[in-house]
Parts: structure tokens; sequence; C-alpha cells
């Protein structure tokens, strides 16, 4: 920022010394250091209103440069129009109307309500051995 060597802070620590004097130095140097934050904080302020316009401008480009793009592909390609044929020659394949699902070749197990839940469990499985 600024260029200043190491002889050229010495010198203006002594003038400073001199003319404020070794009791006010510290005050001074604190009121100094206040107004360089504050300068700080004003140029940062700026610096990012600066950048939020500029990014609402460049926003702004694009967004008009996109509807433009938009209105062309819309206007090359319209809604209601035919399919275009693919770079094979072929048409595109439009879906199938929806088709109910197949019936399972094995019938499910049929649930039978009994109010006596002991009554079959006396009756054989398939695979079972019988009882000699």
């Amino acid at each position: 920022m600024f260029d200043i060597g190491p002889s050229e802070l010495l010198l203006i620590v002594i003038v400073s010394v001199i003319a404020i004097g070794p009791k006010e130095l510290p005050g001074a140097l604190r009121t100094f250091g206040r107004w360089i934050g504050q300068m700080r904080r004003m140029s940062a302020h700026f610096r990012n209103g600066f950048d939020a316009m500029i990014r609402e401008a460049e926003m702004q480009e694009l967004e008009t440069k996109w509807a433009a793009q938009n209105a062309k592909i819309m206007q090359e390609h319209p809604a209601d129009a035919p399919p275009e044929p693919e770079p094979t020659g072929a048409y595109p394949a439009r879906p199938l109307p929806a088709e109910p699902a197949p019936a399972s070749a094995a019938p499910e197990a049929e649930v039978v309500p009994s109010e006596n839940p002991d009554e079959h469990r006396e009756m054989p499985v398939s695979g079972d051995k019988p009882e000699a």
C-alpha cells in the first residue's frame, strides 16, 4: 500500500514524539487507529456495493441472453410439432399404454378363519411322514 521503509518510519516516530509528546502519544495513536479502521470499513462497504452492482448487471445480461436463446429454441421446436426423426432415420418410440399386471401362475393360499386355532394342528402337511 504505502512504500514506507524502516528509516522513514523511524523519522515519523521521532517527529511524532517531539510534536505530540510522550504522554499524549498513546492516545493519539489510538485515535489514529480508529480513523484507519473507519476508512477501511467505509472502503470495504463501498467495494461490496460496487461488486453487488456489477453482479446484478451481469445477471441481467445473462437473463436477456437466456431469454433470447429460449425464444429461438421454442421457435425452432414448437410444442405441437410432430416428432423429428433421429439421426438414424427412425422416429422416437412412443410410450406404450399401461398394461395390467399379469396374473401369477401359482394361486395364493387361501386363509380360512377358524374359531378354534387348535382344530387344524393334527392335519398332515405335504412332505410329512405318516405316523406308524
